[in-house]
């Protein structure tokens, strides 16, 4: 192993607290992706194909397949996740949920039960995921630690900052809540680049 790659294997190690790595199957054309989630996996606030979903196709080079439900509390995604798994058999699942429960006051230890489920049902159904952290409604628009201790049990790949990110710059938003084009554009780049760094070739 040559001493950069020793290097970025240390870092990786250091931030999940664990001795392997997260990796996940390499994405190729034939691959099955499922984005799941609410509001910002739907893509509201922008035109059809400007979902995140739609621009990660692209970016992608794959179908990545929109499951996302405007509204949707994590409960009711809990729900409907084992019906999405049997029908799509995603190779790889991009999850983004909770903003709703957090909008609407919903207790911070139930999300994360709910987030546990969906990451277990996921990995029991032969899917890869990577888990993509919901801003709570707030002043300075913070990630809950419940995004990152859930990707560390997992030991999943993890996206912590782009929609806090995106939802605090106005050029990106389309409202208070959702990102416009340019800022899906934003967050598909970089799970783009999550998927390509986490790949285990």
């Amino acid at each position: 192993m040559s001493w950069l790659k020793r290097i970025a294997c240390g870092i990786l190690v250091l931030a999940f607290g664990c001795g392997r790595p997260p990796l996940i199957a390499p994405v190729s054309e034939s691959s099955r992706v499922v984005a799941f989630g609410d509001s910002l996996t739907s893509g509201s606030g922008a035109v059809e194909g400007e979902s995140y979903p739609a621009q990660l196709t692209t970016l992608l080079g794959c179908e990545v397949i929109n499951e996302g439900i405007p509204g949707e509390l994590s409960a009711e995604g809990r729900r409907r996740l084992p019906e999405v798994l049997r029908e799509h058999t995603p190779d790889l699942v991009l999850l983004c949920h909770g903003g709703n429960d957090m909008l609407r006051g919903q207790s911070i230890a139930k999300t994360r039960d709910n987030l546990d489920a969906m990451l277990d049902a996921i990995r029991d159904s032969g899917a890869d995921s990577i888990l993509v952290g919901v801003p709570a409604p707030r002043l300075g628009l913070r990630v809950p630690g419940i995004y990152k201790e859930l990707a560390r049990k997992h030991n999943i790949p993890y996206e912590p900052d782009t929609v806090r990110e995106v939802l605090t710059a106005p050029s990106l938003k389309s409202d208070r809540i959702h990102p416009n084009a340019a800022g899906y554009r934003r967050i598909a780049e970089q799970l783009a680049d999550l998927v390509q760094a986490h790949d285990s070739r």
